[in-house]
């Protein structure tokens, strides 16, 4: 399955992080296998669904509401775009776009985000593996440049 393929899946499942009451958004276990650390990875429960909680302001990355575990990024292999400030973070995982190299891609009137969608289209990204959200970053790499372009 192609993590940057649209969907037809209307009924995404969601529930609420259990630290901020926001909204969460289901993920697979590959990526909780991929990106945690192995003492977190020895604690999770294969047969149960976890969840992403995108709130900036919220500590929580993983959780889940069946046995209330909670994934904090202390817990993570790489920092979180959605919970890590710095300019170094990753926007895009797969292809190493962190804020600041997008900035300056910016300033040098590159366009990352159709870099990035050619890797896609020749089957490159591995989001499910790589992105702590468990989807596609072209979304948040196109809301940075939006939000840095605003400035």
């Amino acid at each position: 399955m192609d993590c940057c393929a649209p969907s037809n899946n209307t009924e995404e499942v969601r529930t609420n992080c259990p630290s901020c009451n926001n909204k969460g958004k289901s993920v697979e276990l590959i990526t909780l296998k991929s990106l945690l650390k192995a003492s977190a990875l020895e604690t999770i429960v294969p047969d149960t669904s976890y969840f992403f909680c995108p709130n900036p302001s919220c500590s929580t990355v993983y959780f889940s509401e069946t046995h209330l575990q909670i994934f904090t990024e202390d817990n993570m292999k790489v920092p979180v775009y959605q919970k890590n400030p710095n300019m170094d973070v990753p926007v895009c995982y797969c292809f190493d776009w962190t804020r600041e190299r997008l900035i300056q891609a910016a300033h040098d009137k590159q366009q990352p985000a159709d870099q990035i969608k050619a890797h896609i289209k020749a089957g490159r990204c591995g989001c499910e593996v790589n992105n702590p959200q468990g989807a596609c970053c072209l979304g948040n790499v196109t809301t940075f440049i939006r939000s840095f372009n605003k400035d």
